[in-house]
């Protein structure tokens, strides 16, 4: 078992099309067209991005694509390296003047540095519409290659950095999700369907550790399947922190979330962690479902806390880092909504591939041309 744990930790996706086979929905039909979805997954797109701003006190702003190398802001996504950007050169004046630039896999670090950029003050924040490549990802029903998120941040003082404040955003989040959820089925009635339950009005929140204890035999993803079984939308608290078996929840960089800050759970239990995961039950795919990763952020404590548990307090060279040392950019709490996955769950779709233009392997595409998906060329 403890091998099993151990795989379950990073490296998203099932790995294996023969698996995927078993997966996919066997008597599926979309309950929307291919143009319809098109046209409730733009009226989603609008009601999320124009509600998070007013929820949260947002304003949208332009986001890189590409990222120096140099900067350090790149997200690294985890902290074992199993998950790497692609990198090319700028040769640029004839190699005069060159950059080594990575194409992003998130959004996180930029963001944060973001705040000071646009001189936003406490409780004001930023949306972006982020575009990034994870060229290392098994390409499944719900992961691609090419991904889509709102990420945003916003800045906060030192006296937020709480969990009664990250539940609060968190519910204002959930909000904005429910009513999208609203939103696209008064577009298209069909899409309250009694076969698929809509998304509960309230989110459980649970600690990775309270999780573990009920299920201490199971990896992460099937101790995850298990519990939203019995709350089919659930928020996950500390995400990275090292749990009583030994391993954390899954694995989270040592430079964003803030994983180690000592809280206490609702029984009064030493707990650790400052963020998480909303994690939904999916009746189409009848499997798991991430909404969203977020959280308080690393202040200049736990940004070297974290370093120095992970063994990368050489990444404390970098400009951004720095700044989080030297308390040069703001105190915030951020995250990043996937797009495609909210637009899929909404819309009662099958494949992520359904709300999204991307590349998928050719086993991949006839799969699903078999059983009636329509993925999108």
């Amino acid at each position: 078992m403890t091998d099993e744990k151990k795989a379950d930790l990073a490296g998203p996706g099932i790995g294996d099309y023969m698996e995927l086979e078993k997966i996919l929905p066997q008597d599926y039909s979309s309950l929307l067209s291919p143009k319809e979805t098109q046209i409730a997954t733009y009226a989603a797109k609008d009601y999320i991005e124009q509600n998070l701003c007013k929820e949260l006190n947002l304003i949208r702003v332009t986001v890189p694509l590409i990222v120096d190398v140099e900067s350090g802001v790149n997200d690294m996504l985890d902290r074992d390296g199993s998950r790497t950007p692609i990198q090319f050169h700028i040769s640029n004046d004839n190699g005069k003047n060159p950059i080594d630039a990575q194409v992003v896999q998130a959004a996180t670090k930029w963001k944060r540095m973001a705040l000071q950029q646009f001189g936003m003050d406490i409780g004001e924040g930023l949306l972006t519409d982020m575009r990034a490549v994870r060229k290392d990802y098994f390409l499944d029903h719900d992961h691609s290659a090419y991904v889509d998120q709102w990420d945003w941040e916003m800045a906060i003082t030192a006296e937020q950095r709480n969990i009664d404040f990250l539940k609060e955003v968190v519910r204002k989040i959930w909000k904005v999700l429910k009513g999208a959820e609203t939103c696209v089925q008064e577009l298209f009635p069909q899409l309250k369907n009694d076969k698929f339950p809509d998304l509960p009005d309230e989110l459980i929140f649970l600690h990775a550790e309270e999780i573990l204890e009920k299920f201490p035999d199971l990896p992460r993803k099937q101790r995850e399947t298990q519990i939203l079984q019995e709350y089919p939308a659930i928020f996950i608290i500390g995400i990275g922190w090292v749990l009583k078996d030994g391993y954390p929840h899954e694995m989270r960089a040592a430079d964003y979330d803030d994983w180690v800050t000592e809280t206490k759970s609702a029984d009064g239990r030493p707990m650790h962690g400052l963020n998480g995961d909303i994690l939904v039950w999916n009746p189409v795919t009848k499997r798991r479902h991430e909404l969203t990763s977020m959280g308080i952020r690393v202040n200049a404590e736990t940004l070297v806390e974290q370093l120095e548990l992970s063994g990368q307090l050489n990444m404390l060279e970098f400009p951004y880092h720095q700044a989080i040392v030297d308390n040069k950019i703001p105190l915030s709490i951020g995250g990043g909504i996937g797009q495609s996955r909210t637009f899929m769950l909404l819309l009662k779709k099958a494949h992520i591939g359904e709300v999204s233009a991307t590349v998928w392997p050719k086993i991949l595409k006839q799969m699903c041309k078999e059983k009636n998906i329509h993925v999108i060329e």
